[in-house]
């Protein structure tokens, strides 16, 4: 059987694993763009997402990243998952605000992968820098294995 080119290889990743992915789904997120090692997420920050100084909680934009960071990292078809990851905020997301997750790969190895994800507002400031740290495990992203 003959590989997709890089790039429809991401995207069927990519609609495999949103059909699956719940939370990214029920938090409106959306995939923008998709590419090997890349992936363009944006949320829109609703009242759920609030907390008690005003913005947008935090845990809210790690998960966006996150999922962005999912997204780039499972580009292979290889199943990866995160083995460590940290964010930085920069700025508060505020209600009705638009989020956009651009994720970059900075390096790939055998296994291991380094993601650098950039969480900016509809006005392009920067909210959060977040930088996650992959490990590729057994499996196929576009086809599910059961569990272990």
């Amino acid at each position: 059987m003959t590989q997709p080119d890089p790039n429809t290889l991401a995207r069927q990743c990519a609609e495999a694993m949103f059909s699956r992915d719940q939370a990214s789904q029920n938090l409106g997120m959306e995939i923008i763009e998709i590419g090997p090692g890349t992936a363009t997420l944006t949320m829109r920050v609703d009242s759920r997402m609030i907390q008690g100084h005003g913005n947008c909680h935090g845990g809210y934009l790690f998960t966006l990243a996150d999922s962005a960071f999912a997204f780039a990292c499972n580009t292979y078809d290889k199943a990866t998952v995160a083995s460590g990851c940290s964010i930085e905020y920069m700025a508060a997301g505020h209600e009705g605000d638009l989020l956009t997750a651009k994720a970059s790969e900075r390096a790939r190895g055998k296994r291991t992968g380094v993601y650098d994800i950039e969480i900016t507002n509809q006005d392009g400031r920067t909210v959060a820098l977040f930088r996650g740290k992959s490990y590729q495990v057994q499996g196929s992203v576009r086809q599910v294995d059961e569990p272990q």
